[in-house]
């Protein structure tokens, strides 16, 4: 199958870092050429399901601007330009969670949206997670840190309590490569 190709991109808007939208003129592999085709540019990011020496599921029960209610959360933070996502999930787990895990495993790099762009998820799996400092997080929501059995991990994604996709299918991700 072949790709579609980018003529030409023009920047419609450039709000801040965090969100950047272009036109793009597009062709696809049978020579028709589409213009206008919008393109959304967001940061790329991590999520991290973390687990402890002492096998508890550690992740957070918070609010965000855009889900009603509260949600449980992996770790999760955008990766700064020049940082590889690796080393943004270290970071991020020391930050939020104030832990230093001893494995690490990749689950994978996923597109947010296949035609529009948004940004790519890097996901992850920590083990042997072990507290090493306090929290010191920026994060803008009110956050409570749980520790959760694998039987309440499971429960509340079956539940929806995982209220992002992305946060979903990192857990769900890890949960079956942990078997």
């Amino acid at each position: 199958m072949q790709e579609w190709e980018t003529l030409a991109r023009k920047m419609i808007l450039d709000h801040s870092k965090y969100l950047r939208v272009e036109n793009h003129t597009v062709q696809l592999p049978t020579g028709r050429v589409i213009p206008n085709w919008p393109w959304i540019i967001t940061p790329d990011y991590i999520n991290a399901v973390v687990v402890d020496v002492e096998g508890r599921f550690l992740c957070f029960r918070q609010t965000k601007y855009g889900i009603q209610g509260t949600s449980l959360a992996p770790v999760g933070g955008y990766i700064e330009p020049g940082e590889e996502p690796l080393a943004t999930a270290k970071r991020e787990l020391r930050e939020e969670m104030g832990y230093e895990a001893s494995e690490w495993a990749d689950l994978g790099q996923y597109r947010v949206d296949a035609n529009r762009g948004a940004g790519i998820g890097y996901l992850y799996l920590a083990r042997g997670a072990r507290r090493v400092a306090q929290p010191h997080s920026d994060d803008l929501e009110e956050q409570e840190l749980l520790y959760l059995m694998r039987a309440e991990i499971e429960a509340a994604l079956d539940r929806g309590e995982f209220k992002v996709l992305a946060w979903a299918a990192v857990v769900a991700l890890a949960l079956r490569h942990m078997g």
